[in-house]
């Protein structure tokens, strides 16, 4: 299963946000540098409103929703590139990860200590960046090397390999991440295979207070944060992780509730895992039945045999064809069966590219 790794420097939010997203008080949040050491993980279930729906027209016993897993891992300091704050582990927890969210404190509160001693989330997007760029500069110097002397024998991909990582070192010699680097599609696939820390995608979560929620652009800090992120084609979630992590205990409805009563639509963290999952270049496809209505997770761009893969080996080795239906045309109609009355429903062969919502019955022998 593909990881988001939660990262940012202690004491911004990273543990109260993880405990928020897996719905448990699993990771220890408190106000000190380095409450977490080992990186918690947690599965989470990925909020999707057609599930319900679904469930209601099949007369479903059960759902099953996506899911994707969140590593919380300890926060990175100055220095963290060279071994300082148990550096070389947390980085070593960061490149097992296949995006990142980064929190970045947006609050002001005088009994949660900073470890710089003041709220300003750009020096802290630049203190992680740094070091990050930093050990990657590492790597991409040791790389050269390498390929430098494999190159030396006529290999022509480590020829095409060196002309990538020179590319990428002038970049990273500026502070700033791999991803900046201006590389094709080609070179990107290549660039892949280095593993590098900030080539992976990343989410900047905003952590505001309670008061921010209704207007977050209010809030100059949050305001630094999203032209930081626009500035490198990154999104920014605003989301009050103290306050979700203590909405857990209340039932769905009270939930919206309070939120209501705040100015506020829909939860931070529904929108935090939804858009982890999109990071991660994943969708969804839906099956429904007496028995159960899922959520399959699959890479966008994945075809239809290769989608009833994730459902069983078999179905993908026996593909005949997929019955798929639109998820608005089967509310719409009501049933599938009248959905196929209307010719709602499409055959669809091996090579059909999936999409997200689509709703399907596979067709196989074996």
């Amino acid at each position: 299963m593909l990881q988001v790794g939660i990262v940012g420097l202690p004491n911004v939010g990273k543990s109260t946000l993880f405990n928020a997203l897996t719905a448990q008080e699993a990771a220890l949040a408190a106000n000190y540098p380095f409450a977490t050491i080992e990186p918690n993980v947690g599965i989470v279930a990925v909020p999707d409103e057609r599930l319900p729906v679904l469930e209601k027209i099949h007369k479903a016993q059960k759902l099953v929703p996506a899911t994707v897993e969140f590593v919380d891992i300890a926060g990175l300091v100055k220095g963290a590139s060279k071994g300082e704050g148990l550096g070389n582990k947390f980085l070593a927890n960061i490149r097992e990860t296949d995006a990142v969210v980064q929190v970045v404190r947006c609050f002001e509160d005088e009994n949660v200590h900073h470890v710089e001693g003041s709220v300003d989330p750009i020096r802290d997007i630049e203190t992680i960046q740094i070091e990050l760029a930093l050990a990657d500069l590492a790597s991409v110097e040791r790389r050269i090397e390498k390929a430098t002397r494999t190159a030396k024998s006529g290999d022509k991909e480590a020829k095409k390999e060196i002309a990538i990582l020179e590319k990428l070192l002038p970049v990273l010699e500026e502070g700033r991440p791999a991803r900046a680097t201006d590389l094709n599609d080609d070179e990107k696939k290549i660039a892949k295979n280095f593993f590098l820390l900030t080539t992976k995608p990343t989410i900047y979560a905003a952590n505001v207070d309670e008061n921010s929620l209704a207007d977050p652009d209010s809030n100059p800090h949050v305001k630094a944060v999203k032209e930081h992120a626009e500035s490198e084609n990154s999104e920014t979630v605003v989301i009050c992780a103290r306050l979700e992590e203590e909405l857990i205990s209340l039932e769905e409805e009270e939930r919206l509730e309070y939120l209501n009563d705040l100015g506020v639509s829909s939860s931070g963290v529904d929108k935090m895992i939804k858009s982890a999952y999109k990071l991660l270049g994943l969708m969804s496809f839906l099956t429904g039945g007496e028995k159960e209505v899922r959520a399959w997770t699959i890479p966008v761009g994945t075809k239809a045999s290769k989608a009833a893969g994730e459902i069983h080996s078999d179905i993908e080795r026996g593909f005949i064809r997929a019955e798929i239906i639109s998820f608005d045309d089967l509310v719409e109609m009501g049933s599938r069966s009248a959905a196929r009355d209307k010719g709602k429903v499409r055959l669809e062969g091996k090579e059909y590219v999936m999409q997200e919502g689509d709703v399907v019955d596979f067709r196989f022998n074996v």
